[in-house]
């Protein structure tokens, strides 16, 4: 049962994407969470896309995977990792979902012969499910971000769906619009028309915001704020000044400094249920960085940070996060490089800079592009025994490698780049090749959460402290069974199976052979949290460490 008077917030942007609405709404919710309320997150993508599994993760970043095994967007991490919880299903929605399950029912004539529209009939199923989150969770607050921009044609039905929420709870729902303030260079001054018109926009759908979140370059000044508030009908005070800063960890804190807590609970007619000394925890965590004793420098060569003349480091956001988290803990500040594997095929010597980083890691992916200077990177890292960290696609690259080079089999491949090699160490799993006859490439991976057993004296088991793990995957692809016998001979062990044996879930160097070379077929940069840094990027920070001494 969802609770009396429960509250809503929706996070809307205006003026641009990627404006940071994911970090507000998870930074609003810390906030939430730091006054004793229980805040449960949704994120609505406006593309039809039934899920974010198929995207391109250089147009549209990372896909970030729940325990259930959902495909969904990047802000679900940010969800996740700021406010330390693991979200369900029903705290994600696109708008492919919603049509979907509308056209379904009613071909099973769900709606007893009526005739099925976009108004009521898509805005009530998206209401339906805001609130079956809402229940789901038991919470007090829900924290809703509406994807895309205002003035996009994709978003409006969501936004009329908040707007129909408010109209039966005015006291219990309220927007919050991130916008973003430019400074022309040849002008030098901070503009808001681009805010008013996004306003004006809104207004337009029927709906004004009670917060405005100022992004920009620098702080805002009071006259800003002012001329905001005048032009746009809020008070001066819910202007919120969102200025460029190092760290996406300090934005609660930032927020706060504006009193955006009291605002909200002010709109909203709450009080504060508890001070649980959460926030002053957040600010401890984001000053360890600022107090690091230690200098690393981390090579991440992946595959997708080329979008033109830019760099995507999003498509790896989690990876990223994973690897600060756990350097801070260990009093540590990580210099992050972003290395693109193709520039390794065309100059086979600059695979040899990697000698300049204190650690290596080889990020998840999927197709041929890129793959022999992963190859190449990693064949430099084992050679020169810098510590190694492959995750997923890192994995399999470096069973791969190993063979070619170690075992002697020059043509050893994975299926999904070379399937009539002689030795395809890499293959996909049987069930999954019939749907991929079929040409169904939708939901066919191992998708989720799924445990692997440790073996005694591992590096892998000494890192997690534990012989059973869970970690989130990702894939089609495993280490080929017939195989795995003469690549242990070799000397690189299967530290990690499945329960029945048959899946090789870590794979590693033992340390009288290099000082940490693993890999492992999941993903666990999902799991990873500030407050609770993930054992495995730990002790591959803790042989960084070790090898800088």
């Amino acid at each position: 049962m969802a609770k009396k008077n429960h509250k809503y917030i929706f996070v809307v942007g205006g003026v641009m994407s990627g404006v940071g609405k994911g970090i507000a709404s998870s930074s609003i919710g810390k906030i939430l969470q730091s006054k004793g309320f229980k805040v449960n997150p949704i994120k609505v993508d406006p593309y039809l896309n039934v899920d974010a599994g198929n995207m391109n993760p250089t147009e549209h970043g990372e896909v970030f995977v729940l325990d259930s095994g959902l495909e969904t967007d990047q802000d679900m991490g940010n969800y996740e990792r700021f406010l330390e919880i693991d979200l369900s299903n029903d705290d994600y929605m696109t708008s492919g979902m919603i049509y979907k399950h509308v056209i379904d029912k009613e071909r099973n004539l769900g709606y007893r012969g009526k005739c099925v529209e976009a108004i009521p009939h898509i805005t009530e199923e998206i209401v339906r499910r805001w609130k079956k989150s809402s229940e789901h969770h038991e919470s007090d607050i829900s924290l809703i971000e509406i994807g895309g921009t205002i003035g996009d044609y994709q978003n409006i039905l969501f936004i009329e769906a908040a707007r129909t929420l408010k109209i039966k709870h005015p006291q219990d729902v309220m927007f919050i619009m991130v916008s973003y303030l430019p400074v022309p260079g040849s002008l030098g001054e901070m503009k808001t028309k681009p805010t008013q018109n996004a306003v004006r926009q809104l207004n337009s759908y029927g709906v004004q915001p009670d917060i405005i979140i100022a992004r920009g370059t620098h702080s805002l000044d009071f006259k800003r704020k002012e001329k905001i508030a005048f032009s746009c009908a809020v008070a001066p005070e819910n202007v919120i000044s969102a200025p460029d800063i190092k760290s996406v960890y300090d934005v609660p804190l930032n927020f706060e400094k504006d009193r955006i807590s009291t605002i909200i609970m002010k709109t909203l007619h709450i009080r504060t249920k508890a001070h649980n000394g959460e926030l002053e925890e957040w600010r401890k965590f984001v000053q360890r960085k600022t107090k690091a004793k230690h200098k690393l420098k981390v090579a991440v060569v992946g595959k997708y940070f080329d979008t033109g003349d830019f760099v995507l480091s999003d498509a790896y956001v989690s990876v990223i996060e994973a690897i600060k988290f756990s350097s801070y803990w260990k009093d540590s500040d990580v210099e992050l490089s972003w290395l693109n594997s193709k520039d390794y095929e065309t100059d086979s010597k600059k695979v040899s800079e990697l000698k300049d980083y204190d650690g290596v890691i080889v990020p998840g992916g999927f197709g041929e592009s890129g793959v022999e200077g992963v190859l190449q990177a990693i064949e430099y890292v084992r050679k020169n025994k810098i510590p190694y960290l492959g995750l997923c696609y890192g994995m399999q690259l470096a069973v791969v490698e190993y063979c070619r080079n170690v075992l002697g089999w020059k043509d050893a491949s994975t299926a999904e780049i070379n399937p009539k090699s002689s030795h395809v160490v890499i293959d996909i799993m049987p069930e999954q090749k019939k749907i991929l006859e079929d040409g169904n490439y939708g939901a066919t991976m191992r998708l989720g959460v799924y445990k692997a057993l440790l073996r005694y004296g591992s590096i892998a088991r000494e890192a997690y402290g534990e012989s059973e793990v869970s970690e989130r995957h990702r894939h089609r692809y495993e280490v080929n069974p017939e195989y795995i016998e003469e690549i242990e001979k070799a000397g690189l062990m299967f530290s990690g199976t499945s329960p029945d044996g048959k899946l090789m879930e870590f794979a590693e160097l033992p340390r009288s052979a290099h000082p940490f070379f693993v890999g492992t077929q999941a993903h666990p940069e999902f799991k990873a949290r500030p407050m609770h840094p993930h054992p495995l990027f730990t002790a591959f920070i803790t042989a960084c460490l070790k090898g800088k001494k």
